[in-house]
């Protein structure tokens, strides 16, 4: 499976920061924020990956990704989306990419610590996406389940004044190869933007949708709070390893001089 990293838009929720780099590029504790959506392919098995772009500050991305090997990658293509048109309108761009098999597409400005191999081992056909329960779930695409069958998807909507539940539609997604058909079909929502919700109800009317709660931390960087939150788990963590590994390496000295 290949990957795509939608790191396309201005980040204007970022002022005055995103004045001078894309949101994408900005630091999350000791690591540029496209770092962490590769790492998470990379974890998953996905070695060739597309990144998507856009904005006045896309050409930085080269100096910090360059051809993505010190990453992981085997392979690292770049696209740039001209216009502000949407998630979906920024995936479509990958379809040559993708060259008619399934993607992980993952946003640019997620972070997790979920391990998605098995989910993307699994997958055959149609489209999954990874839920998770959050306090702000009118900030994104948010479902609508059954309430005779709480593992049953009614609808997708997106940004809900009023949501009809606590969990969020996570940046990540899987989808085969119909995805590209779906997004020709799209036309554009009041926001004047290709809606991936649009697309993820496309799969739910054909029942080619599945879901899956996304397990571990998760969170966007998309807004001051959230970039915040992000920075806290990714600095504790870090640390916590860095602890842990000095920890071990006093422990293993000291039993050196006690054998002695």
């Amino acid at each position: 499976m290949k990957g795509v990293i939608l790191a396309g838009g201005l980040g204007t929720r970022l002022r005055p920061l995103t004045n001078a780099t894309s949101k994408h590029l900005l630091p999350i504790y000791d690591q540029p924020m496209v770092y962490y959506p590769i790492q998470t392919l990379v974890r998953a098995g996905v070695e060739e990956v597309i990144i998507v772009t856009g904005g006045p500050h896309a050409g930085d991305y080269l100096s910090i990704l360059r051809n993505g090997r010190h990453l992981g990658l085997r392979h690292l293509e770049y696209t740039y989306q001209e216009n502000e048109g949407g998630i979906a309108e920024a995936l479509g761009l990958c379809e040559d990419f993708a060259d008619g098999g399934p993607v992980a597409v993952i946003l640019g400005d997620n972070t997790t610590d979920a391990d998605i191999r098995p989910d993307i081992e699994r997958f055959t056909e149609g489209a999954l996406i990874f839920l998770k329960e959050v306090h702000d779930p009118e900030r994104y695409g948010c479902p609508v389940f059954d309430p005779a069958d709480r593992r049953r998807i009614l609808r997708i909507e997106e940004k809900p004044r009023d949501p009809r539940s606590n969990y969020a539609v996570s940046g990540l997604y899987l989808y085969d190869a119909r995805v590209f058909d779906y997004i020709k079909r799209l036309k554009p929502s009041g926001r004047g933007e290709l809606e991936i919700t649009d697309v993820n109800n496309f799969y739910l009317d054909d029942g080619l949708l599945r879901w899956t709660e996304l397990e571990g931390f998760w969170s966007d960087a998309g807004t001051f709070e959230s970039l915040y939150r992000s920075t806290v788990f990714w600095a504790e963590k870090h640390l916590a390893g860095a602890n842990g590994a000095a920890a071990a390496a006093g422990a293993d000295a000291w039993e050196t001089i006690e054998g002695r």
